[in-house]
């Protein structure tokens, strides 16, 4: 997809670097507005920032304002979507156009980022988890449309896999039926998100930054491809066990069935409970996880514009 004739403001710096083929991460901005609590969203958003900074290339969060995609969105419109009286909307790709014809202040999710990103010709994206198959979702259907962005999208992602709340069995085999390809980064299993086994295999594996950045490459270089997602275990000091996030999701889903929460609101609300039920452990997982996968998609695009750039 190209950018040309779309609503997209690029800031100086990311359009800069674009121009010069260094390297540019983007960044998905739902954790500033839905995913995380005040003050934990900012700066955290912040710290995922910081971090690709630290890393050696230039940070390009996403987000929708005024009628106009920003890549790069500045300090402004961050500090307004972490404002919860901002009524930030939460848009996911199909949302794009009815919230830009709208004007509407909106956060971007895994799918809206992707398209962004795609459409600026930025290689790589970093996020805490994916959506995914929900539990129960061959009744409910609910299925996110992350699955589907990332099949239609090529851009290299990194993420601590999908939210340890949905089926994780499915989203993998839904994953492998629309041809996206899941590369462990220094590991054989799919990470659970706050845990970092989940008992799946995935079907890649790379070691280093070097060889992430060489498979991306060569995954770009194909016609016709989506996404290439990259997993990664969550930081071992903020990692917890997976049975004692899989009694916190049993309590926090039943809770969410209890109150009628549904659709897109059941992901911030899980979170939030669990988070309660945790005694504030997956929400330090939560973020420690968003700032590593930042700084190593950071790293790998730094490796991948170095060979770029020397052929």
């Amino acid at each position: 997809m190209s950018g040309a004739g779309l609503p997209l403001t690029i800031s100086d710096e990311v359009r800069a670097a674009l121009a010069e083929g260094r390297p540019v991460v983007a960044l998905e901005s739902s954790l500033i507005a839905q995913g995380l609590p005040v003050p934990h969203n900012l700066e955290t958003a912040l710290a995922a920032e910081a971090a690709v900074r630290d890393a050696g290339a230039v940070p390009a969060t996403t987000a929708v304002a005024d009628g106009r995609l920003l890549l790069g969105a500045p300090l402004a419109v961050l500090e307004l979507l972490a404002d919860p009286g901002s009524g930030a909307a939460k848009a996911g790709s199909r949302d794009l156009g009815p919230l830009l014809a709208a004007g509407r202040l909106a956060s971007t999710t895994v799918s809206a980022t992707l398209r962004i990103a795609h459409a600026a010709g930025v290689r790589l994206f970093a996020t805490g988890g994916i959506g995914g198959v929900h539990r129960g979702a061959a009744a409910s259907f609910d299925v996110s449309s992350d699955i589907d962005e990332l099949a239609a999208t090529p851009v290299g992602v990194v993420c601590a896999g999908a939210k340890s709340m949905l089926d994780l069995p499915a989203t993998l085999e839904l994953l492998e039926t629309r041809r996206v390809a899941v590369v462990g980064l220094g590991t054989d299993e799919l990470p659970a998100f706050y845990s970092p086994t989940s008992g799946l295999q995935v079907p890649h594996r790379v070691d280093g930054d070097e060889a992430a950045a060489a498979a991306l490459r060569a995954h770009l270089a194909l016609p016709g491809v989506g996404a290439l997602l990259f997993v990664q275990p969550p930081p071992a000091e903020v990692a917890i066990p997976a049975s004692e996030v899989e009694a916190w999701i049993t309590r926090a889903a039943a809770d969410a069935a209890r109150a009628g929460v549904s659709g897109g609101s059941v992901t911030p609300f899980v979170l939030s409970r669990m988070a309660e039920l945790s005694g504030g452990r997956t929400l330090r997982a939560n973020i420690g996880l968003i700032v590593h996968n930042a700084r190593t998609a950071a790293r790998i695009a730094v490796a991948d514009a170095e060979a770029a750039r020397t052929g």
